[in-house]
């Protein structure tokens, strides 16, 4: 499988150059030469197969032969360690709930998959080093740190707003030490993000071989696509349409989506659910797309302004805005409605949500009145405990502390502030 740039004036590359470049020397985003479709035999018979068997048959295209099927098939089980339940919130609406992994939130698995696989590329070498830079607007920086602790031959830089991420996110991101360093940036997400293309494309720190742990990488931004398929799985004895509505501020989740969907995954609708930072619904109520600087809100994880991802969903629908538009909605929703949908959710369903599952359910509850026979599902991205500054007041509930949580809470958190990029890259060295 060969790579290229989303802004085509940049080389072809495998699959390793990708992962450990990056971003193409261009600016662009890799994409896949091909998505070949799986064979039908695969989805009538996917019932009975694990999810570590599903994602190999999902994901080896991608890798090609530059990891030996037994390696990719260990890598898999490393990251498929922990569960990802489907829990019916209310008749025919089900949360997908991707937050039981080290640190809870959907990102491990992204993280561990591209950390096991950069290891596996420096295995035979041991001068090898990798600088892993990366900027978070909430989960990613926890991920990142967690599922490459203490990884040979990388060492870990996370960027992140100041005073924008909860106060467990930030923990999980600035406790660990080893081979993590974090920055704390005077800013929102996308000054970190523009540090840190900035910083790929800065000739004089080529010597440090960096490469990014967001979503712009395609190792983590592949396995994300497994999810779905496994949502499929569990659903599949309904035989009815499947809508899915995947909170979003990158838009990495639903580009993965959208991947599998390419490789003949039966879903009938994705919804982009989003907070006030609401390029993609204006860029499909009006045809342009005009990014704007980011909002903080109360679900901070999705306060993106110019949302990555984007630009490869438009390359999978050749930018042909009706042909997206029949696959594709997004809504957009406030600080007050997310309130009113977490107190709703728990109030009359039992069910404890955080702010960007509740953007997610919201999305999903107003595009089944336009799918009334379908099955809904909102992915639950992090666990209610990330967000209890806001979940406990909102609901009057007292959460436990997970013990992945606990973990982190009375260490010392370590962090060097910056506010511009001279400050990253003397940093940096």
């Amino acid at each position: 499988m060969k790579y290229y740039s989303l802004n085509h004036n940049a080389p072809n590359v495998s699959f390793q150059e990708a992962v450990i470049q990056g971003l193409a020397t261009d600016k662009g985003l890799y994409f896949p030469e091909t998505l070949t479709p799986l064979a039908p035999s695969f989805f009538e018979n996917i019932e009975n197969l694990s999810h570590e068997e599903i994602a190999f048959e999902a994901i080896k295209q991608f890798v090609g032969d530059e990891i030996p099927a037994d390696t990719l098939k260990q890598i898999i089980a490393e990251t498929l360690c922990f569960d990802f339940p489907l829990v019916e919130v209310e008749n025919g609406i089900y949360s997908l709930e991707l937050f039981h992994g080290p640190t809870m939130a959907f990102k491990d698995v992204g993280a561990r998959f591209m950390s096991r696989c950069l290891g596996y590329f420096n295995k035979d070498d041991k001068d090898a080093k990798n600088t892993v830079l990366v900027a978070t607007s909430g989960d990613t920086g926890g991920a990142v740190a967690s599922g490459f602790l203490g990884v040979t031959g990388v060492d870990v830089v996370i960027l992140y707003p100041s005073g924008k991420v909860s106060d467990i996110q930030e923990r999980q991101l600035t406790t660990l030490g080893q081979n993590i360093r974090a920055l704390e940036v005077d800013g929102v997400f996308d000054d970190c993000q523009d540090m840190v293309k900035k910083a790929f494309l800065d000739e004089s720190l080529n010597h440090m071989r960096l490469t990014s742990a967001n979503s712009i990488n395609i190792a983590r931004w592949l396995p994300q696509m497994f999810y779905f398929f496994f949502a499929y799985k569990a659903l599949k004895s309904q035989n009815k349409p499947l809508v899915f509505s995947c909170p979003s501020g990158n838009f990495g989740n639903i580009c993965a989506g959208i991947i599998a969907k390419k490789l003949g995954l039966p879903i009938e609708h994705f919804v982009a659910s989003t907070n006030v930072n609401d390029t993609v619904p204006r860029f499909l109520e009006k045809g342009i797309y005009d990014p704007k600087p980011s909002i903080a809100t109360i679900s901070n994880a999705m306060d993106v302004g110019n949302p990555s991802n984007f630009v490869r969903i438009q390359e999978m629908y050749q930018n042909d805005l009706e042909q997206f538009k029949k696959d594709f909605t997004s809504y957009t929703f406030n600080d007050a409605e997310t309130l009113v949908a977490l107190k709703a959710i728990h109030n009359e369903r039992g069910y404890i949500a955080e702010p960007h599952g509740a953007v997610g359910y919201l999305g999903l509850k107003k595009e089944l009145q336009n799918i009334p026979n379908a099955i809904g599902v909102f992915l639950e991205t992090a666990h209610p405990i990330k967000f209890l500054d806001v979940v406990e007041p909102a609901l009057g509930v007292t959460l436990p502390l997970p013990e992945q949580i606990e973990s982190v809470m009375n260490k010392e958190k370590v962090s060097v502030k910056i506010s511009t990029y001279e400050e990253l890259k003397a940093f940096l060295g």
